[in-house]
């Protein structure tokens, strides 16, 4: 199947989660531009929508508050929009911090991302944080060594520290993403526990389609008794 991308030359940053999650269901939605809503995504949606405020760019005294910002990375090509980013004033001069236009003072950014429910337990929502903060190095010449993650199940903040693990696996998980997609490859299913969780489930059927599992007619066959 062949399908028509405008501008791929960048992927999107929202894709890293996806990815980190399952390659798989990355592959659905970003290849094959497949959807479908759950109760998940549709809280996930509502949770974002208290960001979600183009061109919102306020400073209070020593902070500034910039929402829904799109963001870049030319080295690793992929794009974006980071849900919110805060300029804090600072004393310190150094390689955390920039001067912004028409504001005295350096400044340390931090990218904050929204998301529904509690802390994973796995990284996919650190490495999205990551990205976001490697694209903004990028476009600001600046180092970001923390970002925030806001849970609004928990309605607390979590600092996560961007190690450089962290960095690779960004870079790692970008390297498949592209060798996937300029390919137009979508890897095999491989069923475990949170594929109960994604919204795809039906139309990737993981049971079915997962790497050494049993033949599809004798599946269904131990479906029905057979």
């Amino acid at each position: 199947m062949v399908i028509e991308r405008e501008d791929d030359e960048y992927l999107m940053l929202s894709g890293i989660q996806h990815y980190a999650f399952c390659p798989r269901q990355w592959a659905l939605i970003h290849i094959e531009q497949q959807w479908q809503e759950n109760v998940l995504t549709t809280q996930g949606q509502h949770v974002h929508e208290r960001v979600d405020e183009r061109h919102f760019d306020e400073t209070r005294n020593d902070l500034r508050i910039v929402r829904s910002m799109p963001i870049v990375s030319e080295r690793l090509k992929i794009r974006g929009i980071a849900d919110m980013v805060e300029f804090t004033r600072v004393l310190e001069n150094s390689s955390k911090t920039i001067t912004l236009d028409g504001r005295d003072g350096n400044w340390i950014v931090t990218p904050i991302e929204y998301k529904r429910g509690k802390p994973k337990m796995d990284d996919r929502d650190i490495v999205q944080l990551c990205a976001q903060a490697l694209c903004i190095e990028e476009m600001l010449n600046v180092y970001i060594p923390f970002g925030i993650l806001y849970y609004a199940e928990t309605r607390k903040r979590e600092r996560i520290e961007l190690t450089n693990e962290y960095r690779q696996r960004v870079t790692d998980i970008v390297a498949g993403m592209r060798r996937y997609f300029g390919e137009a490859i979508t890897p095999k299913a491989l069923y475990r526990t949170h594929c109960k969780q994604c919204s795809l489930i039906e139309i990737c059927q993981p049971k079915l389609s997962a790497a050494g599992a049993k033949s599809a007619s004798k599946y269904i066959e131990q479906l029905i008794g057979g």
